[in-house]
């Protein structure tokens, strides 16, 4: 009997520890720099608000405006020509990495990355199931689909690879 307590609480601690580290590791995770959040775990950079809203100090202000992946290239362009860098869209690995799944709707931390839409937002992914449509990270649900076409508008987060 002493043996199996042993054996259960040693389980426990181990579990606990587990826990904890992978709490703390997540919440070291993002350095927030104003604007720009540090994406240690994928070395990415995030802009902190969705495309169409600007950051005012203290939160995303403005209207998120939705575009289909033919207008893309003006945004990533106007965000290099302001704010330096080769911004792009995510990978859905990297947009589905954002999502907070214990987060009510939208699915995301509200504090690195606030009045975030609970709407769909482009990734640079092709479907895997048809290259005709493009895969989109839903923060309403925090589910990714490969189901729109091009011409659809949504929402946009862009990223960009962490400066050496």
């Amino acid at each position: 009997m002493c043996q199996i307590l042993k054996y259960l609480s040693l389980t426990v601690i181990f579990l606990c520890n587990l826990f904890t580290n992978n709490l703390f590791a997540e919440k070291n995770r993002f350095k927030v720099h104003e604007h720009i959040i540090t994406d240690t775990a994928n070395n990415i950079e995030w802009l902190r608000c969705s495309v169409g809203q600007r950051w005012n100090g203290d939160t995303c202000i403005g209207q998120i405006v939705n575009l289909s992946l033919e207008r893309v290239p003006d945004a990533t362009r106007l965000a290099n020509e302001q704010l330096g860098g080769k911004w792009r869209l995510p990978t859905k690995k990297e947009l589905q990495s954002i999502v907070c799944k214990s987060c009510p709707s939208p699915k995301i931390d509200k504090k690195i990355f606030p009045n975030t839409d609970n709407a769909p937002y482009w990734t640079g992914d092709r479907s895997s199931f048809n290259k005709k449509f493009f895969v989109s990270v839903n923060f309403h649900t925090g589910f990714s689909f490969n189901r729109f076409l091009p011409l659809k508008e949504l929402a946009i987060r862009l990223v960009r690879d962490k400066k050496k």
